[in-house]
C-alpha cells in the first residue's frame, strides 16, 4: 500500500547561506498539497490516511507574492507538515491567502505578514504569535501543535 510505504525525502533548507537545523532526512509520511480553487491562493494539507476521528484543525497563512519572510515560512511549514511524531501536523488543513486579492486582508495584514491564524470551533480566526524567521522547522511544528491544542 502506498500509505504504508516508507519514504525518504532529503530536505535541505539553507538560510543565510549556511546549513540550519531544518536540514533533515524525513521518513514515513508525505503531506499532500492540494490547490483549492474556492479560496484565492489557497492550499490544503490533507492527511495521508483518511480515517481521523478528530475534527480537522485549520490554519490560515496570510502572505503575498514577493514577500521573502512569507516564502521562508511557507518552505518551513511545508517541511513541518511532513514531520511525524507526537506533535504531528498531518491532520491540519492550511490555507495560504494572498492579501493582495482581498482589500480587507490587505488593510489588516499589509505591515504584519506573514501572519498565521487558527480557525476556532465557532469559525472565528485567532492570530497566532509571530514566528521568528530564524526558528527551526521542529520548533515551528511544536509551536503550531501547542497553539492548536488550546
Amino acid at each position: 500500500e502506498r500509505e504504508r510505504e516508507m519514504m525518504a525525502i532529503a530536505v535541505g533548507v539553507a538560510f543565510a547561506g549556511r546549513p540550519s537545523s531544518s536540514m533533515l532526512a524525513l521518513t514515513r509520511y508525505r503531506a499532500k498539497w492540494v490547490f483549492n480553487p474556492l479560496v484565492s491562493s489557497s492550499y490544503s494539507v490533507q492527511p495521508s490516511s483518511s480515517s481521523t476521528s478528530l475534527p480537522p484543525r485549520k490554519l490560515i497563512l496570510y502572505s503575498k507574492p514577493g514577500c521573502c519572510l512569507c516564502d521562508g515560512l511557507k518552505e518551513k511549514l511545508q517541511v513541518a507538515f511532513t514531520l511525524s511524531g507526537p506533535e504531528s501536523l498531518h491532520d491540519v488543513d492550511l490555507q495560504i491567502r494572498d492579501i493582495t486579492t482581498n482589500p480587507e486582508w490587505e488593510r489588516a495584514y499589509q505591515y504584519e505578514i506573514p501572519v498565521l491564524a487558527r480557525i476556532l470551533s465557532d469559525g472565528t480566526e485567532e492570530t497566532l504569535p509571530r514566528l521568528s524567521p530564524r526558528i527551526g522547522v521542529e520548533l515551528i511544528q511544536k509551536k503550531i501543535a501547542a497553539a492548536l491544542r488550546q
